[in-house]
């Protein structure tokens, strides 16, 4: 792990907010974040703090993961300085060639990519249909994809859903699943439908391991499991309904 002041000095800090508000942490499949060399992070997507968790995987392999996040999050005066300090990368949604390309280079030269492929948070917290940005990254650069899933952040902050900040205990599983490798001749469609089965595999892994929800922790769970959750279509509507609303201001703008 490359000595970084300010990426060390928010990693401590981190640890110490984790402590306080006592969140219970279970890791699986650590190793299989390369010990040196470029790799892509597809993370799932349930919560505002899925890569604060999610950068805790690579501890192991004492790797630290850039992040690609939305451009918006720069402009702000405490997040932006932050953001540019440990050089992650902001994505311009209707530029989105330029945030691949830089992310293609951090690639080239070694590093650890974080993305969401799901592009928006998912509001069922079932896996969502992946964007093809983390299969086209792994074949233009030749390095893997590690599916990764956070669980449990939800419970914390999430959309349509009060902040539950403080001493809340929560439990955070984090699994990483084995590298996927992407040959020059694969058909990056089939990739991304190859990743998102494999991330749907890990996610059920992963919430079988998890504690049981009762009573309200049941808004936090997926409806197929049996949870309060929206249901995958029930979702898929609100974001329908979501991006038309942001087009129309767009439109009026």
């Amino acid at each position: 792990m490359r000595f970084e002041p300010l990426y060390q000095l928010v990693l401590l800090f981190a640890r110490v907010v984790f402590f306080v508000n006592g969140y219970r942490f279970t890791m699986k499949g650590r190793h299989n974040i390369p010990r040196k060399g470029g790799a892509v992070l597809a993370i799932n997507h349930t919560a505002y703090l899925d890569f604060v968790f999610a950068g805790l995987a690579g501890r192991k392999s004492r790797r630290l993961v850039r992040f690609m996040a939305k451009k918006s999050i720069w402009q702000h005066r405490v997040a932006g300085p932050i953001m540019r300090g440990l050089k992650h990368i902001p994505v311009d949604r209707k530029a989105g060639a330029g945030s691949l390309a830089e992310a293609s280079e951090r690639l080239r030269q070694g590093q650890i990519v974080g993305v969401y492929p799901e592009a928006t948070m998912s509001r069922s917290f079932e896996i969502k249909e992946l964007k093809s940005g983390a299969a086209r990254m792994a074949q233009d650069t030749g390095v893997p994809i590690v599916p990764t899933i956070v669980w449990g952040a939800q419970r914390i902050w999430t959309k349509d859903a009060p902040k539950r900040l403080g001493r809340t205990g929560t439990p955070i599983h984090i699994t990483v699943g084995e590298q996927i490798h992407v040959a020059p001749e694969d058909d990056v469609a089939e990739v991304t439908e190859r990743l998102r089965a494999e991330m749907k595999r890990l996610l059920d892994e992963t919430i079988a391991g998890y504690p049981e929800p009762t009573g309200d922790e049941l808004r936090f769970h997926p409806a197929r499991l049996g949870g309060t959750a929206p249901s995958y279509e029930e979702a898929y509507a609100r974001d329908h309904k979501d991006m038309t609303r942001i087009k129309d201001q767009f439109t009026k703008e």
